[in-house]
């Protein structure tokens, strides 16, 4: 009948392993009497339960613990779409697509990086207008507004503005205005009006250039009209008919003169 005793020691020391520092789960409730009479195997089994029980108790303790004091995981931060990123640049580049002014009304409109062409074998009949840079090799019957650079190899039947010019062996028939340089290369023919903050005369101009910074006129250029800058330069050979004033120089002319 020593069966139970045995079972009972075994069983309290593999617990003490399990539980450090636990206290003795044996007590004198479920000692088993081995002496006297015959065992009630139910009566010790409900004892074995309750045991169990109470062992079990202390094991899951240290794990609800454990539960109170994990750290909070963080979440995860959230997805930002292509779309969403797309609308806030673009939101973002709005002031420079759409040519808002440097320095508020008084500035100069913001060119974009963008470069429209019309090829050599297009014709574009109306008027022409971008926020960037337009370059045009074939040939446009019509006013042309740009932005950025304007860069003419074929034809133009219009007005023009823009940033800053360049023909190069154009042919061109209207005003030219720009807020930056003008160049006129070699086997350009231009007829009308120049206005610019500085120019360079290497083809042919029929009218009148009116730039308030200096004008260089070389050996190829042709001008029929009046010249008005702040400083000329004439090289050798270039053919001139019309005036020269240098009225934006800071030089009095008529102080020179007093006596």
């Amino acid at each position: 009948m020593g069966f139970f005793k045995d079972f009972k020691e075994d069983f309290n020391d593999a617990v003490n392993e399990l539980v450090p520092g636990g206290e003795d789960t044996t007590s004198d409730e479920v000692m088993v009497n081995t002496l006297d009479g015959d065992i009630d195997v139910e009566s010790e089994l409900t004892k074995l339960d309750g045991l169990l029980e109470q062992v079990s108790k202390k094991v899951d303790t240290p794990a609800e613990k454990t539960e109170d004091v994990a750290p909070v995981q963080e979440q995860p931060a959230e997805k930002k779409s292509f779309f969403s990123e797309t609308k806030r640049e673009t939101r973002m580049e709005a002031p420079k697509t759409m040519g808002v002014m440097e320095n508020g009304s008084e500035g100069k409109p913001v060119a974009s990086d963008e470069n429209a062409v019309i090829t050599g074998g297009m014709k574009v009949t109306g008027n022409v207008e971008s926020i960037g840079s337009i370059e045009v090799q074939g040939e446009i019957v019509g006013d042309v507004k740009c932005n950025g650079k304007l860069v003419v190899a074929g034809k133009v039947n219009g007005n023009s503005e823009s940033a800053e010019f360049f023909a190069d062996a154009a042919k061109i028939e209207g005003e030219v205005v720009t807020t930056g340089t003008a160049k006129i290369g070699v086997g350009s023919v231009i007829i009308g009006n120049i206005t610019a903050t500085s120019a360079v005369i290497a083809g042919a101009v029929k009218g009148d250039i009116d730039v308030n910074g200096p004008v260089v006129v070389d050996t190829s250029a042709v001008v029929m009209g009046n010249i008005k800058s702040r400083s000329v330069q004439i090289n050798n050979g270039a053919v001139i008919e019309g005036f020269c004033s240098q009225s934006y120089s800071d030089v009095d002319v008529n102080s020179v003169f007093a006596i």
